[in-house]
Order: C-alpha cells, then sequence, then structure tokens
C-alpha cells in the first residue's frame, strides 16, 4: 500500500472531486475527498470552504455559516468564503440584510465569477426572499 505523502501533490485534485462530489449529490464521497485534502494540506482552507459548501447544498445554514467564518477568521480576504457566507446569511430570514450587506461587499471582488455569483444572490433575495407572502389560492385574506 502506497504511502499517504504519495498522494501529497494530488491534493487538489481530491478537492475538487469533493465539489464534483457535493454538486452530484454524494454526500459521503465528498466528506471523504475533503478530509483527505485536509489531510494532504492542513494549512489551506479550501477543504473547510469546500464542506461550507456541501452543508449549504443541504441548506444546513448555521453548519455552513460557522465553516465559512472559519475560514474568514483565518483568511479575512476570502473572497469565496465571504460571498458564500453572504449567500447563507441571505437565506435565514434572521440575518437576511446583514447577508445582503456582505454580498453587496463582494460584487467589489476582482473575480467576475464571484461577483456574478453575488449579483444573482442579491437579485434572488430582493425578487423572492423580501417579497411578501400571498394567500394561496383559493384561500382567504386574514382580517
Amino acid at each position: 500500500m502506497a504511502n499517504w505523502k504519495d498522494y501529497k501533490e494530488d491534493w487538489i485534485l481530491f478537492l475538487e472531486c469533493g465539489f464534483i462530489a457535493v454538486n452530484q449529490a454524494d454526500e459521503d464521497s465528498a466528506i471523504k475527498l475533503f478530509k483527505a485534502a485536509a489531510m494532504l494540506n492542513p494549512d489551506n482552507t479550501l477543504p473547510t470552504v469546500g464542506m461550507g459548501y456541501l452543508h449549504l447544498h443541504k441548506l444546513e445554514l448555521k453548519q455552513a455559516c460557522k465553516a465559512f467564518e472559519d475560514v474568514l477568521a483565518k483568511e479575512p480576504k476570502n473572497e469565496m468564503a465571504k460571498t458564500l457566507l453572504g449567500i447563507c446569511m441571505s437565506l435565514n430570514p434572521a440575518s437576511l440584510d446583514k447577508g445582503e450587506k456582505i454580498l453587496h461587499q463582494t460584487l467589489k471582488s476582482h473575480d467576475p465569477m464571484l461577483k456574478n455569483l453575488s449579483n444573482t444572490a442579491i437579485d434572488f433575495a430582493e425578487k423572492f426572499l423580501k417579497k411578501t407572502p400571498t394567500p394561496v389560492q383559493g384561500q382567504k385574506k386574514a382580517k
């Protein structure tokens, strides 16, 4: 059996495969891949971002926010973690305004993909999360 250190150069592949596993809804593989990436490169925060991304996909917003906040505590200028934290917070009614504020800050990112993601999340919040609920068809309005 090969020594795990033989795979140190491939840590980015484990990480990338972890994100792919999240997108494929393969939680078990994603967790194993992010843990492997973290073991191979313990100083890098991307595996923590990956775990936060997994929690976001599962709408486990509290755990996702914690992961992104942990990354930002180590790397305050991590724009990816900041953008994803803004999305998580904006999905929670109690922190919607704070999340939108973070997303507006990330619009200044140098990364066009993060700018686009932030802009899309802000639009979504404006159109769907801040919207006053309308009565379901057939139900009478409460007086």
